[in-house]
C-alpha cells in the first residue's frame, strides 16, 4: 500500500523509485493505494506524466469506507482522513504500509491490533 511520498518520488523521476518498482514487478507484488492519496499529490496532470502513467498500473481504492476510517479516527485522536483510509484499507488487504511519514501511521496502524499492517519507512 503505496502512500503520498512514495508517488512524489515516482513524480520526480526518482532512482530509488524506480528500483522499487523493479525489484517489485519481479516478484510480482500488486500495488495499491488509495483515490485521497493520489488527490494529495495529483497537481498538475499535464506535468505529471510519470504518475498519470504510474497510477494507471496501481489499483487505487475509493473512500467508501467512511465509517470505519472514523471509529479509527476517534480512537487514535487523528485528524487525518487519507492516512487512516490507508491503514483501514491496508489492513483489510493484508498488505504493508510503505510511507514518508511513519509515525503517525503507526498509530493509526496500532489501534488496530493483530489486523495492523506493518509500516515502513519511505525512503
Amino acid at each position: 500500500m503505496l502512500d503520498a511520498g512514495f508517488l512524489i518520488s515516482v513524480d520526480r523521476g526518482e532512482a530509488r523509485a524506480r528500483a522499487f518498482l523493479e525489484a517489485a514487478v519481479r516478484a510480482g507484488a500488486d500495488l495499491h493505494t488509495t483515490h485521497p492519496v493520489v488527490a494529495q499529490v495529483w497537481r498538475h496532470g499535464t506535468r505529471q506524466a510519470r504518475l498519470a502513467a504510474f497510477v494507471r498500473t496501481v489499483v487505487v481504492h475509493p473512500l467508501d469506507d467512511g465509517r470505519e476510517v472514523g471509529q479509527l479516527l476517534a480512537r487514535t485522536g487523528s485528524g487525518d482522513v487519507v492516512d487512516a483510509h490507508l491503514v483501514v484499507i491496508a489492513a483489510a488487504l493484508g498488505q504493508d504500509v510503505l510511507t514518508g511519514d511513519p509515525g503517525d501511521l503507526v498509530v493509526l496502524a496500532s489501534a488496530l491490533g493483530p489486523s495492523a499492517p506493518e509500516v515502513h519507512a519511505w525512503p
